[in-house]
C-alpha cells in the first residue's frame, strides 16, 4: 500500500509498430481506461495527419477519440490546468523536440502515452521515436500480421516509388511485411 505522503511520479509510455499494427487502438484504449478512472486527459496528434479527421485520433477500425491538432510539439505544453495524462499519436511526425516535451511533462508528473512508428517504409528508426523509447518507462512494440506471408509484420511496406519520407496513406499505399518479406520486396539493401 502507498503511504499517505506517496507522491504520483510522471511516467513515459511508448506504443510502437509498423502500419496496421494497433498503435493508435492502443492508445486509446489506454486513454479511456485513464477517462474511466476520471483523469484529466489532453490528446494531441500532428496537424498534418488529417486522413480521416481533422480532430479526431481514428484507428484503422474507425475507434476515435476526439484530440487537439498541433503543429509543433511546443504547444502541447500549452496544456489545461490538472491534466494527469496526455496522449500523442503518430510521434513520429513530429521534430526532435518532442522528446523534451515529453521528458518535461513527466518529470512534472504526467503520464505521456506515445503512439507512432518506430520505422520508416525504408526500415529506419523514423523521427523522434527512437530518442522517446530511450527515455520511457514502458515500451510495447506491437506487431500487424503480414500479408505476404502470415508471419508477424514489423515493416511498414510502400507499394509507390514516391522517395518523400512522409507520404500519408492506408492499404492503398502501404502493407505490413515481415524482415522476410520486407527484404525480398526491397530488394536486400
Amino acid at each position: 500500500m502507498f503511504s499517505e505522503n506517496h507522491k504520483k511520479t510522471g511516467c513515459i509510455e511508448v506504443i510502437c509498430g509498423s502500419m496496421f499494427s494497433g498503435k493508435t487502438e492502443e492508445l486509446i484504449r489506454r486513454i479511456r481506461r485513464a477517462q474511466f478512472a476520471n483523469q484529466k486527459i489532453a490528446i494531441f496528434k500532428p496537424a498534418v495527419d488529417n486522413r480521416y479527421s481533422e480532430v479526431d485520433v481514428i484507428s484503422h477500425n474507425s475507434t476515435s477519440i476526439k484530440a487537439t491538432p498541433v503543429k509543433s510539439p511546443a504547444e502541447i505544453l500549452e496544456l489545461e490546468t490538472g491534466v494527469q495524462v496526455v496522449g500523442i499519436d503518430e510521434a513520429q511526425f513530429f521534430d526532435g523536440s518532442l522528446v523534451r516535451v515529453v521528458q518535461f511533462l513527466a518529470d512534472h508528473g504526467i503520464r505521456v502515452i506515445v503512439a507512432g512508428l518506430d520505422m520508416d517504409f525504408t526500415g529506419k528508426p523514423f523521427g523522434p521515436m527512437p530518442d522517446i523509447m530511450a527515455i520511457a518507462e514502458d515500451v510495447q512494440k506491437v506487431n500487424a500480421i503480414c500479408v505476404k506471408c502470415g508471419n508477424l509484420a514489423n515493416y511498414s511496406h510502400r507499394l509507390s516509388k514516391n522517395p518523400d519520407l512522409v507520404v500519408l496513406g492506408e492499404k492503398d499505399v502501404y502493407e505490413p511485411l515481415c524482415r522476410d518479406c520486407f527484404n525480398k520486396a526491397v530488394g536486400n539493401r
